[in-house]
């Protein structure tokens, strides 16, 4: 046996998105624990890879085409002589949809053609002929459609017993995991389920034949000959598979002494699978006590009885009985712990409305692995009402663990491992399956009964089931197929891991994030930052909140847009084109509600994608409920009013606006605005002008990295000084009304003008630091972004600021403010006493470290920090 100086790699594979899969998460993390180099693999919901960090263990998700299975069904749809002859010419459905809608055309045609003629004295013959060609080709035709239709019968319940053939998807999994495992080179590969047995057995074949010693192990989570599978193809193709690969798998691991060995009798294993429960982390239940709970997600009143189910929702599932069951359960409600809406979930929803229990029946979210037992506890009875076949009658499900630990009795079908498990621990009641009398029965013994049936959950109990007891059965079996025993367990480990995404990373190597700010984590204040994070302030506002408050840690939450150029920093990240997906939806309001204390929302954009509408004051009412502190930041034009910007500023932006935007951008402030007047919420503000918007709001201003920009370069030293402008958008600078100016003091050898348009944000810097005067805005009558880290930069900063918003502010910035009628003489005054101008400079750099180091902005932010 030998110890690693380096951490051994284990790759854990599974064929599915990985969230929602508690075993698999808790395998990695258990190996990361015990001090594997882990890399969690799965499958990405779109065409590119995914990385991210979830906790210790790397996780890459890869994209997985269907090319193989295309392949092999456009074989199969071609046939042999019989299916080329009775599909002639019809690929497919679409093709045959075509021919028949150009059929009826064709047929239209023609009998119009023949009531024309048929209305023709000498017409009858011409007409009787056409007729019969009009039958000729409508029976033949007819004919075609029957031929096609019965040739797909024929197909559909065509099996081959060849995996390759029944089910190709196999090799398309392959084909994404296999090459990324092979370059990864682990000591171990963990293949969770069928789909992943025999990329498994590939890859470590080809990593020994390369000399790379690489053992593997198969995790069978169900017994796969008796699972009702939804296709023929199916249920040939996995059973196939298994029994191709399970033998040469250095170790089989599963979930349950039965199907252990139905395991090695099925398929003349040597030796007997080893064991390992689905269980919950023993360490972390508690933990979430109160911040948690179904009963509170479902809308439930404390003392009504609320049923819950956590699982997977689909017809052999048994939740059909317990909705029947609800008719005569007139107390009772119904929790769904639901990841995502399919098909099952619509049924049941529909089959409650048409009983007239709908209003009994709540779906929740999901949370996070290592909170479901806390989520779960604050309701009465767990529920596992599966029918009886042959995939469940030998398995302790996870989530009747999870309702242990939860301190629920469980209320399950006769299913044989769980009811035996049931009976003899006296921890809940059996019915008999697919039988709403005998559930109701069971339920109403269960509530009668349930302190009782509390008492029979044991410590002794809870720690048999627990992971942390489970997976050293895993961690020994990793040891003995690969001889290798990792050094020194992980320090400061933690159970409750959450996922970070990556936003760019090398397949290869998944490298940590370095944030600037404390990630979410055990503080008495989890504050959520997002979903614009424009410019990255929300990741700057972070950053300066827990430099400075230890009792604070943020998490920072970005929701892309197509047209965004940067990805700035934060924690988590969200394509836009996916905000429209309930599953995404679902993850946002479980991320927000269950971890956060406190909220930033920034551009009144809503934070739960678009599940309640287009903007923050749709998800209000449920962060409110689930007592969430919530504060409103604002940046700039969500906000601004344009009516009275045009008012107030004589060089307003709006005067140059492209067509339209004025008119979209009223709307949006106006109702903005109301949200901000109406919601009672506290409001912040980046700018001082948009205190004239939103008078109830407090300035947190913009903050920069004060010490990236620091500068010791002089100033004004040159006989031409360097002048920048560096307009984003040359309307909202105002860029043409000054450019003849600066371009004449170039022409004229007076300064150096340097225009910094559609140049990389690094090239912007070195400018800025290069620079002896930076030009900014003469349109909006604010400072931003690009004064403070000119000011930063010790560099002297001429624009246009509205006198009313220093006034509302109370503080006056060293920027030289002039118009661009007065440009010319403030650049003269500049250019001539230049000693005075280099002093404004350093005045420059010292009012961006007090206001716009993040300090102030921090300190603005503590009335709100507040428990």
């Amino acid at each position: 046996m030998s110890t690693s100086v380096t951490r051994p790699k284990l790759a854990v594979i599974v064929a599915n998105g990985i969230t929602g899969d508690s075993r698999v998460q808790k395998t990695a993390l258990a190996a990361a624990k015990a001090g594997w180099d882990v890399t969690l693999i799965g499958r990405s919901p779109s065409k590119k890879a995914e990385h991210s960090w979830f906790g210790p263990v790397k996780v890459v998700r890869l994209p997985v085409t269907d090319r193989m299975e295309r392949r092999v069904t456009a074989k199969s749809d071609r046939g042999g002589a019989r299916a080329r002859l009775t599909q002639l010419g019809i690929r497919d459905r679409a093709t045959l949809d075509q021919l028949r809608d150009a059929h009826r055309a064709w047929v239209r045609e023609q009998t119009a053609r023949i009531g024309w003629i048929g209305s023709s004295p000498v017409g009858g013959v011409q007409a009787a002929s056409l007729k019969a060609w009009v039958r000729a080709r409508r029976s033949a035709h007819n004919f075609r459609v029957r031929a096609y239709r019965w040739e797909q019968r024929r197909k559909s319940v065509k099996t081959t017993g060849d995996w390759r053939q029944d089910w190709p998807a196999l090799l398309d999994l392959d084909l994404a995991f296999g090459p990324f495992i092979e370059d990864l080179a682990p000591d171990v590969i963990h293949a969770n389920d069928i789909t992943m047995i025999h990329t498994a057995a590939r890859a470590a074949s080809r990593l020994r034949a390369r000399g790379h010693k690489c053992a593997w192990l198969y995790d069978s989570h169900e017994y796969v000959a008796g699972i009702e599978w939804a296709k023929p193809q199916m249920r040939t193709a996995f059973p196939a598979v298994e029994r191709e690969f399970i033998g040469k798998a250095d170790a089989v691991v599963t979930v349950s002494d039965e199907l252990a060995k139905m395991l090695q009798d099925d398929h003349k294993l040597p030796q007997t699978p080893a064991v390992v429960r689905n269980a919950p982390i023993r360490e972390v239940v508690g933990a979430a006590t109160g911040r948690v709970s179904v009963r509170t997600a479902a809308g439930v009143d404390e003392g009504v009885p609320l049923l819950v189910y956590a699982g997977w929702i689909a017809p052999d599932r048994g939740l059909a009985t317990v909705v029947e069951a609800l008719v005569d359960l007139p107390e009772h409600h119904l929790a769904l712990v639901a990841g995502r809406r399919n098909a099952g979930l619509t049924a049941l929803q529909e089959q409650a409305a048409e009983l007239g229990v709908r209003d009994r029946v709540h779906v929740v979210p999901y949370v996070p692995q290592h909170e479901v037992a806390d989520y779960l506890s604050s309701a009465d009875l767990g529920l596992t009402p599966f029918h009886r076949i042959p995939n469940v009658e030998n398995s302790l499900p996870t989530k009747a663990a999870e309702y242990l630990h939860a301190k629920l009795p469980i209320i399950t079908s006769d299913v044989k491992t769980l009811a035996e498990y049931v009976r003899t621990h006296g921890v809940g009641e059996v019915f008999t399956a697919e039988d709403a009398a005998s559930f109701v029965e069971a339920v109403k013994r269960a509530t009668a009964d349930r302190e009782a049936l509390q008492k029979n959950i044991t410590e002794a109990l809870l720690t048999d089931l627990s992971w942390e007891h489970q997976s050293e059965v895993l961690m020994a079996v990793y040891t003995k197929i690969s001889g290798l025993k990792p050094g020194e367990p992980l320090a400061d480990f933690s159970w409750e891991a959450e996922e970070r995404k990556v936003a760019k990373a090398d397949a290869k190597q998944v490298e940590q994030l370095d944030k600037g700010w404390r990630t979410l984590g055990p503080t008495p204040i989890k504050l959520g930052l997002g979903p614009a994070n424009y410019a990255g302030q929300l990741a700057a506002y972070a950053t300066a909140v827990t430099r400075r408050r230890e009792d604070v840690s943020a998490e920072v939450v970005k929701h892309r847009i197509a047209t965004q150029k940067h990805d700035y920093p934060a924690d988590v990240y969200i394509d836009g084109a996916a905000l429209k997906n309930l599953d995404v939806q679902l993850e946002l309001v479980q991320r927000t509600v269950r971890r956060y204390t406190h909220l930033i929302a920034d551009a009144f954009r809503p934070v739960f994608g678009g599940l309640n509408g287009g903007s923050i004051e749709g998800d209000l009412a449920a962060l409110q409920h689930h007592r969430i502190k919530v504060a409103l930041l604002a940046h700039g034009s969500e906000v601004r009013n344009p009516a009275k910007h045009r008012e107030r500023n004589p060089y307003s932006l709006f005067l140059d606006a492209p067509d339209g935007y004025e008119e979209t951008l009223q709307t949006l402030s106006d109702r903005n605005r109301r949200i901000a007047e109406e919601a009672g919420l506290p409001v912040f503000v980046t700018t001082p002008d948009l205190l004239l918007d939103l008078p109830m709001a407090t300035w947190t201003p913009l903050v920069v990295d004060v010490e990236q920009w620091a500068c010791d370069r002089p100033v004004m030293e040159r006989k031409r000084p360097k002048v920048l402008h560096a307009p984003s958008a040359r309307w909202t600078k105002g860029t043409d009304r000054i450019l003849p100016l600066l371009e004449d003091l170039n022409d004229r050898g007076v300064i150096e003008f340097q225009l910094a348009e559609g140049v990389s944000w690094s090239e912007v810097r070195e400018m800025v630091l290069d620079a002896d005067i930076v030009i900014d805005q003469f349109a909006v009558g604010a400072y931003g972004t690009f004064s403070v880290e000119g000011m930063a930069a010790g560099k002297p900063v001429v624009a246009y600021i509205d006198e009313d918003s220093i006034e509302a502010c109370g503080v006056t910035p060293p920027i030289v403010n002039a118009t661009p009628q007065t440009l010319g003489e403030a650049m003269e005054r500049l250019l001539d006493d230049r000693e005075a101008t280099a002093r404004i400079g350093r005045e420059s750099a010292a009012f961006a470290r007090k206001y716009h180091d993040g300090t102030a902005t921090a300190v603005a932010l503590d009335s709100f920090l507040t428990k």
